[in-house]
């Protein structure tokens, strides 16, 4: 997420970036006046109906649509949002959230049944929604989601029209963190009752944040602007933000420089030390550590894969400090764990032995591994390997690939679009799959919560293991935090030893910014609010 300066044309700030490239910026129209920022966002959205929806693009925009309890603020830490405080119990099962008056943008007051419709509407069983296992910490939220439940059953009730209880299975030290995230935006009832899933088109969609839907052109751009009944509209800069599928990193970035976009949420890895020399882009160039993990994962319904020394023998066998080192380049560091270093409340573990191993005897061990499964020359093991055409999945996949054929394993590469593949993931139709994952929020269960047997569609290879899930159940019932980390920790050196993933890279978020734009602050979650930014001069 980033934003820059759609301005430009309308305030005449763009005859600085001419000496960028020879061709001449195409912007999309700004109403005379208007602060318009041109925001480069990765993939398309799939919905823009917050049950729905997985992916950071999609919260790029629907987070400048709605506000939750908490927000985040310039540097991704949760702050007061529709919740202006609150408080919880001594047990730490109960929260209380007090909310301030606000409207909807078509000028509906916002109330806590608002919130208590939202979070029935994730758990309804008939939304599907990927995402419901999050907020299983709500009381009976598993159970209902499960359709065992009635609705009603859900920890969630409006005290009054502005106080939020929620009731909880057990204390969650990172509540206000999950508060900001896409799962606990209120949603208006009087919308989604009159509209339905339609409630999400452009003339339906009804905000409480800082912007609201004007227009989406699928394939072209989404144009948001400025929400006047905004309860701090008088504090955001920017207008209108246009944002655009910008899947080709390279070409974004070329948009970037001749000044078409003002920013874009992604750099090519391998560019990032090219794009800071300083005869090109140095002052557009963004890098900062990310509490996000790229990974491996196996789907333990191929026979071959439900073999612990096959998975195990394919992920000890990856270089990754030549993927890392060669190939990204941008800063990303090999991950021989799946819970990113910083994370808060967590003492990263050892990793397991083999990885202190040169890549040799790393090598060696793995045949040992395939042949006791029963592969070898006479019968090597036959994968396919499924990723999507992101340019660092197509430059890691060829690596991968040539790893595995040092050990005797034949890979088909099978590249898809983005969404194409994480839905393959999703119903399982892969063998070994590429995946990554951007906490959702700043806690070791945001990642190990994802192989947890009751997760679903996300636990891509469908892990098992009680030991695993019980370890997690106590770390959720431990209030002693120390102790508590430990629970987290042991249950990751399990989920590790199983080999269903196989951690590769541990990111940086990586944006090109125009140096005209203000108020963007480099952070560990990369959440960057269009709310907070401006453009020097615009005002």
């Amino acid at each position: 997420m980033r934003k820059a300066l759609g301005l430009l044309l309308a305030v005449g700030l763009l005859a600085g970036l001419s000496a960028c490239g020879p061709q001449k910026a195409i912007r999309a129209p700004c109403p005379h006046g208007s602060v318009c920022l041109e925001y480069g966002n990765g993939s398309e959205p799939v919905s823009l109906d917050p049950p729905k929806t997985t992916g950071t693009w999609e919260d790029r925009v629907m987070g400048e649509m709605l506000i939750g309890l908490t927000q985040n603020d310039p540097e991704g830490r949760p702050v007061p949002g529709m919740a202006t405080s609150w408080e919880t119990s001594p047990d730490g099962k109960t929260w209380t959230f007090h909310l301030r008056h606000a409207l909807w943008s078509d000028g509906v007051p916002v109330t806590a049944n608002d919130f208590v419709f939202g979070l029935r509407r994730l758990m309804d069983p008939t939304t599907a929604s990927q995402y419901a296992y999050l907020l299983f910490f709500i009381k009976n939220a598993e159970p209902v989601n499960a359709g065992k439940l009635p609705l009603t059953a859900l920890g969630a009730r409006a005290i009054d029209d502005h106080t939020l209880e929620l009731t909880l299975e057990h204390p969650a030290p990172y509540l206000l963190e999950i508060a900001k995230h896409q799962t606990m935006y209120p949603l208006p009832e009087h919308a989604v009752k009159k509209w339905g899933d339609r409630w999400t088109d452009p003339g339906h969609y009804v905000a409480n944040g800082p912007y609201k839907l004007v227009s989406w052109r699928l394939g072209d751009r989404i144009t948001l602007e400025k929400n006047p009944l905004y309860w701090d509209a008088k504090s955001v800069c920017i207008d209108q933000i246009n944002l655009y599928p910008t899947i080709d990193a390279i070409a974004a970035e070329r948009r970037v420089r001749r000044g078409e976009l003002d920013l874009n949420t992604d750099i090519e890895s391998n560019r990032v030390a090219y794009l800071k020399r300083p005869d090109q882009m140095p002052g557009y160039v963004h890098t900062h550590t990310y509490l996000g993990v790229s990974y491996l994962v196996f789907n333990t319904q191929v026979p071959a894969l439900a073999d612990r020394r096959v998975r195990l023998a394919l992920d000890m066998s990856v270089d990754r400090d030549f993927i890392t080192g060669k190939l990204l380049r941008a800063g990303e560091t090999p991950a021989y764990v799946f819970v990113p270093p910083g994370t808060a409340n967590y003492q990263p573990i050892i990793p397991p032995i083999w990885t202190t191993w040169p890549l040799a005897r790393r090598q060696a061990a793995a045949r040992a591994l395939l042949a006791q499964a029963g592969y070898g020359p006479g019968h090597p093991l036959k994968i396919e390997y499924k990723h999507s055409n992101s340019p660092a999945s197509m430059l890691v996949a060829p690596a991968l690939q040539a790893d595995w054929k040092a050990i005797g394993v034949v890979t088909t590469l099978a590249e898809e679009e983005g969404q194409i593949a994480y839905q393959d993931l999703r119903v399982r139709n892969f063998e070994v799959g590429s995946a990554s994952w951007i906490a959702d929020y700043n806690d070791a269960t945001s990642f190990l919560g994802l192989q947890q047997s009751q997760t679903g569609a996300q636990n891509y290879g469908d892990y098992k293991n009680p030991v695993f899930d019980a370890l997690l159940a106590k770390a959720d019932n431990e209030p002693d935090a120390k102790t508590r980390a430990a629970y987290l920790a042991r249950a990751e050196e399990i989920m590790l030893g199983d080999a269903t993933v196989a951690p590769i890279s541990f990111f940086v978020n990586k944006a090109l910014v125009n140096p005209r734009i203000t108020g963007w602050v480099d952070n560990l979650t990369d959440w960057h609010r269009v709310q907070y930014l401006c453009v020097k001069g615009a005002r």
